[in-house]
């Protein structure tokens, strides 16, 4: 799910580190890499409550989680440099003079100088996104990823970010300059519906210039989705699979989209090394995600952090423009000039206002899975799903607070497993918290399950 640092780039069109995470819908890559998944599929019971251990991580598996602390704070120091360097060296200043030179109207100006600051802090953010997206995963034997393929992804979220921040960036600003005073407000409402435009267009304007999205191949796995999802009350849902396995070994899932666009995706590496009681939960889960509208929570959460962090950008901006105008070579928050002055403040108080947002986040991904257990009523195949996906993305099952705090949007892989383990309120005849939202099962998938306990 998003988080609030997220959605701010999305608002601003702004990647901070000039690498975007993975169209913001998986977990992170150093994160405990439950992805969005969960699993299963219909058991007898004395299967669906046998008890799965927590498996102790590998060496390997703590130091990338170790060597994944020491990134994250290298990436946030980065993200904060970049744009303070632009901004007290009088740099931002210089290339709002060449905007003007170049774009001589006020709506030219602002593009032009977008795209003179996107280029230039993506370029310099290049050294760290090339470790942390290609060498790193490689030294680790997560990704598949060749040179050639990762620099043309580099390349091609350049040209969206362009795009997409040359689209909107003139609003926050027009803003700025009618209204000093209540700026903050309306780019924050006005946030509301590019948010959710964003989340409409990416699964079939963005993703698609990544990754190849079809059917699913194995049609009689695809069947049972299509039965599950009829179960959950879903009709006419879309399922995708999407050939990952170019990119990277790691295992996801995930919904995206929003009304005619929503749609369940699938990995291509999780379909290869799940079972067929797995993928059925991971569908589940997913499924919790879907009907649950938890992008649609997860967006209204998003909204209500941008609003406090624009609040507080305006609180801070004043201050900050009187004593150090001199060297920002400009005094006025409506200058395009001051675009690294609001990213800077926006990155700060993201990383204050996080914590209320993962939790959020950790929150929604929970009752998905509990969502995708009384769907499913298969705990055995939730835990060891769990358990496979620790083993194939390197997860540290029991992180530190901090990590829990600012970097996890599941809970822990440990919490996770342990819950699947031990609920299944169905085997002692109490209802569980979705039954209500469930239909009954049809004839082909009771025969399906039934077929499914003899294997």
């Amino acid at each position: 799910m998003q988080s609030f640092q997220i959605l701010l780039a999305i608002l601003l069109g702004l990647a901070a580190t000039g690498q975007p995470t993975d169209n913001s819908i998986a977990a992170s890559a150093h994160a405990p890499q439950a992805g969005d998944a969960a699993a299963g599929g219909f058991a007898a019971a004395g299967d669906a409550v046998a008890a799965v251990a927590v498996p102790v991580p590998s060496e390997k598996a703590m130091q990338y989680y170790r060597s994944g602390n020491v990134l994250w704070v290298v990436s946030q120091l980065v993200a904060l440099a970049i744009p303070a360097v632009i901004l007290f060296s009088g740099l931002s200043a210089k290339l709002q003079q060449l905007a003007r030179r170049i774009g001589r109207r006020w709506f030219f100006i602002v593009l032009v100088y977008f795209i003179l600051y996107y280029v230039l802090q993506y370029i310099l953010a290049l050294p760290l996104a090339f470790y942390a997206g290609y060498v790193r995963p490689h030294a680790y034997g997560l990704s598949n990823l060749t040179l050639q393929r990762w620099l043309g992804d580099w390349l091609k979220w350049l040209a969206v970010g362009t795009v997409f921040g040359g689209l909107v960036l003139w609003i926050p600003y027009l803003l700025i300059r009618s209204s000093p005073r209540r700026w903050w407000l309306y780019t924050g409402l006005c946030a509301l519906p590019v948010m959710f435009f964003v989340m409409l267009i990416e699964p079939i304007w963005v993703a698609p210039l990544f990754n190849r999205f079809g059917p699913m191949q194995d049609e009689r796995l695809e069947a049972r989705i299509l039965a599950l999802a009829q179960r959950a009350g879903i009709d006419g849902g879309h399922v995708f699979e999407v050939d990952k396995s170019a990119d990277t070994k790691t295992l996801n899932a995930y919904v995206t989209g929003l009304l005619g666009t929503k749609r369940i995706v699938l990995w291509d590496t999780l379909l290869a090394k799940l079972d067929t009681h797995q993928v059925l939960f991971v569908m589940g889960h997913e499924m919790g995600h879907y009907v649950l509208d938890h992008i649609f929570l997860g967006i209204l959460a998003g909204f209500a952090g941008i609003l406090v962090g624009l609040y507080l950008v305006y609180r801070l901006s004043g201050g900050l423009l009187r004593r150090f105008k001199t060297r920002f070579g400009f005094a006025e928050l409506s200058d395009v000039a001051s675009l690294p002055l609001i990213l800077l403040l926006l990155h700060l108080v993201s990383l204050l206002l996080m914590p209320a947002g993962l939790a959020v986040s950790r929150h929604l991904e929970h009752e998905a899975d509990r969502f995708g257990l009384e769907l499913t009523q298969n705990n055995h195949a939730a835990a060891t799903a769990f358990v496979r996906l620790q083993s194939e993305n390197l997860g540290n099952p029991r992180p530190g607070l901090l990590f829990i705090l600012w970097r996890a949007d599941h809970p822990p892989l440990a919490e996770r497993i342990e819950f699947a383990n031990n609920y299944h309120p169905w085997t002692e005849n109490k209802p569980g918290r979705y039954d209500r939202l469930f239909r009954a099962p049809s004839p082909e998938a009771m025969h399906d399950a039934g077929s499914l306990r003899t294997r």
